[in-house]
């Protein structure tokens, strides 16, 4: 949570509390007072889901560029990915860099990716399910993205492997060809809690 003089972060990662017993466990995994709290205060109109065979299947980077922008909460169901957001909006201090982290099934974490940032991720293992709520539904002509090896992420993928790529992301233009028409809020990205 942030301080009352601080903005909260634009990219959080959220870590729902699991309530268990000897029958399993229950987790709220989005609650709009809970959210709004930590600054989250769009609203989700979509959900999402993707399933992705083989390990080190690499979806993005990905966004909706305006008036069609999306928000979007990550979070992993089966299996584990590394989830990527990039600062893509014109004007920031931290333009280009990224944050990262694991989300599994095991760990229940989840990733808000505001508008204004590329996202992507890495599964880990194979038969990875990953949902996501979005606060646009798609819309194909705001459709973009950057190609995933020209921001400098350190993707967890082991040496002499080629991730899984689709015919769309092996030509997105680079970080350096892309001209952003997303514009900084004030909000500089800070490392994940």
């Amino acid at each position: 949570m942030a301080s009352d003089n601080a903005l909260p972060s634009p990219v959080q990662l959220i870590r729902p509390r699991r309530f268990g017993d000897a029958r399993g466990w229950f987790t709220e995994v989005y609650s709009v007072p809970a959210f709004a709290a930590s600054g989250i205060e769009c609203t989700f109109v979509q959900d999402n889901h993707s399933l992705s065979a083989p390990a080190f299947t690499l979806r993005g980077l990905h966004f909706q560029t305006p008036p069609r922008g999306q928000d979007k909460l990550v979070r992993c169901i089966r299996g584990r990915i590394y989830d990527v957001a990039v600062d893509v909006r014109r004007g920031s201090p931290t333009y280009g860099q990224w944050v990262g982290a694991e989300l599994s099934a095991e760990n229940g974490h989840q990733l808000f990716i505001p508008i204004g940032f590329a996202h992507g991720f890495v599964t880990l293992e194979p038969d990875c399910e990953v949902t996501y709520k979005c606060s646009d539904t798609y819309a194909p002509s705001s459709d973009g993205g950057i190609r995933w090896d020209s921001v400098g992420i350190d993707w967890p993928i082991p040496a002499g492997a080629t991730p899984e790529l689709s015919d769309k992301d092996k030509v997105q233009l680079t970080l350096a060809e892309f001209d952003s028409p997303f514009d900084y809020d004030g909000r500089p990205l800070t490392p994940l809690a």
